[in-house]
């Protein structure tokens, strides 16, 4: 007897319309009836229109489609092959559609997560992600570029206000220690460049002494650290990375 429309449209997950559509253009029409004249589809029928509903999948419009189902020169088995060819090549635009977008998410991440208020309030007039493109080019693909990133995405205004709470009353001792006449290869000059390169560790990534060494020549080399360090005791940057070299020979 065959299965009937209510049947297939549970089949394939289509509606009931959608098959008399197909039925009144003569694209899939069901190859019988029941005594009571209700249209019967034999499995010859739903090989049809899975390879109908593969095609409206992959978005040909249903003109297309019908050339394709009854080109003479076709059979199931070269149906199946163009399929296949065409739903692999989907995938691959899929997949690069895909990582696009988590490329596009992990480019969200990178921000600092609070709102411009939040940021005003804890940063002030310095904006932490105005060196934001320069940083990705100098170290976008190091591994500790990316775990910075991931720990600052994960922290609220309250962690950012910590973490420059910390900051600031290191820099008011270290700026103490030089007013005191404290040299950079001291135990207290070294001592803070230990307690600096842990914060770095805590807070961002994992800072092993070359690396703190590598980042205290970059505080004197590059003039924005530069004023920075000095903006605290003038020259704090110099002597910061005096300490850092003298710690890590110190601790290595």
């Amino acid at each position: 007897m065959g299965y009937s429309v209510g049947q297939v449209a549970g089949f394939a997950g289509v509606t009931v319309r959608t098959l008399h559509h197909y039925d009144e253009i003569g694209l899939l029409s069901p190859s019988g009836r029941s005594h009571a004249g209700h249209r019967r589809y034999d499995d010859a029928d739903l090989d049809r229109l899975q390879r109908i509903l593969f095609y409206r999948e992959l978005g040909f419009p249903l003109d297309e489609v019908a050339v394709l189902l009854d080109d003479p020169e076709s059979d199931p088995r070269e149906h199946l092959r163009r399929q296949h060819a065409l739903l692999t090549d989907r995938i691959a635009r899929l997949q690069q559609m895909a990582k696009a977008v988590e490329h596009a998410m992990e480019a969200k991440k990178m921000g600092i997560n609070l709102t411009p208020e939040e940021k005003f309030e804890v940063f002030g007039e310095h904006d932490p992600e105005q060196y934001e493109e320069e940083v990705r080019e100098r170290w976008g693909g190091t591994e500790a570029y990316a775990e910075s990133q991931r720990r600052a995405a994960s922290y609220t205004k309250d962690d950012w206000q910590r973490i420059q709470d910390q900051s600031a009353e290191w820099g008011s001792r270290y700026a103490a220690l030089m007013e005191a006449g404290e040299p950079a290869e001291g135990e207290r000059a070294m001592d803070l460049a230990e307690e600096h390169r842990l914060h770095i560790t805590t807070w961002f990534y994992d800072c092993p002494y070359e690396m703190h060494t590598c980042l205290g020549e970059m505080y004197v080399a590059d003039e924005r650290f530069k004023a920075f360090y000095d903006a605290l005791r003038p020259g704090l940057a110099e002597h910061l990375r005096d300490a850092i070299l003298a710690n890590a020979v110190h601790r290595a």
